[in-house]
């Protein structure tokens, strides 16, 4: 066992660091063809912290392990709202612009409610609980709603702000890109394999491995953004990066994974999919009580605690 956990420690070097490198890369090379700034934001930014998770859930859809893809998806979206922002707005209180929340938050809300809706077709039909392939192009499909609304926001005011990108040859550029590809591909099989045997030795459900070790190894890019963010009191990233991560995570990584293989859910899993509706309600409550649209201190302290809380039942 201790072979796999140095495996999945170094499966999650490899993914984030070629994250990070196919980014920059994508990002330097987009620029000299002349993308605008908004766009690369948008397009290349986006999709390299969502990454990490997208490739995990492709490698465990195609292994088969479909409940570590659900815990993936359902487990970072409960650390990034309880975990990240909680710690986030505990640094410094996080001031939510109007779009983020009359838009983007129930957004991903929204999102959360639909695994639930799509996946009890037990509750509703009476019959197996299943995202199916039509189900996660559904899936794809408010993906692309998000994607348009995100670039008519950002050309209608929110776009001045320039993207700081990484100044590569052409040559250097493409090298990059194909370096990041393999660490992404190399660490996503790494954390899948490892994750699963680590499950079968200790005798726990892959569900359980997807909700904590996955989901926080895969996390780790917003968890840094965030943090660096609010430091730094670029509240809107803090929060703008997690509520974002989330929609993704829902509609682009839980849609393509489904379009792989279609996802049985199980009876459990329905208990992690109410804690992320749980989640997504605190958060739009939180906004509105204290000092006007703002997320302070002891709400963060209350979030922090609730994953804390959550992580100790998944365990015990």
């Amino acid at each position: 066992m201790i072979v796999d956990i140095l495996l999945i420690l170094v499966g999650f070097v490899a993914l984030i660091y070629g994250a990070t490198k196919l980014v920059d890369a994508a990002s330097s090379l987009a620029a000299k063809m002349g993308v605008p700034s908004i766009v690369i934001g948008l397009t290349i930014v986006a999709f390299g912290t969502s990454a990490p998770e997208l490739v995990v859930n492709v490698f465990a859809a195609v292994s088969g392990s479909t409940p570590m893809v659900l815990g993936n998806v359902l487990g970072s979206n409960i650390f990034n709202v309880l975990a990240i922002l909680g710690i986030s707005s505990m640094i410094y209180p996080l001031t939510v612009k109007t779009n983020t929340t009359w838009i983007e938050i129930p957004l991903s809300l929204l999102a959360a409610i639909c695994v639930f809706v799509i996946g009890a077709d037990y509750m509703l039909d009476g019959q197996e609980n299943l995202i199916s392939r039509s189900d996660a192009i559904t899936f794809l499909l408010f993906f692309l709603i998000f994607l348009v609304y995100n670039l008519f926001t950002a050309k209608s005011g929110a776009g001045e702000e320039e993207i700081m990108t990484e100044e590569y040859g052409t040559g250097k550029a493409v090298l990059f890109i194909v370096l990041g590809l393999a660490g992404l591909i190399v660490g996503g099989r790494l954390i899948v394999t490892s994750a699963v045997s680590i499950a079968e030795v200790i005798g726990i459900s892959e569900r359980v491995i997807g909700l904590t070790v996955v989901s926080i190894g895969t996390s780790l890019p917003e968890l840094a953004t965030s943090i660096i963010a609010v430091r730094k009191k670029n509240v809107d990233i803090a929060i703008g990066n997690v509520v974002g991560s989330n929609i993704f995570n829902i509609f682009l990584i839980l849609g393509v994974s489904g379009t792989v293989m279609p996802l049985t859910i199980d009876e459990n899993a329905f208990f992690d999919i109410t804690v992320n509706i749980v989640a997504g309600l605190l958060l739009f409550l939180f906004i509105f009580t204290g000092k006007g649209r703002q997320l302070e201190r002891w709400e963060g302290a209350i979030l922090l605690v609730s994953y804390i809380a959550y992580l100790t039942y998944l365990v015990i």
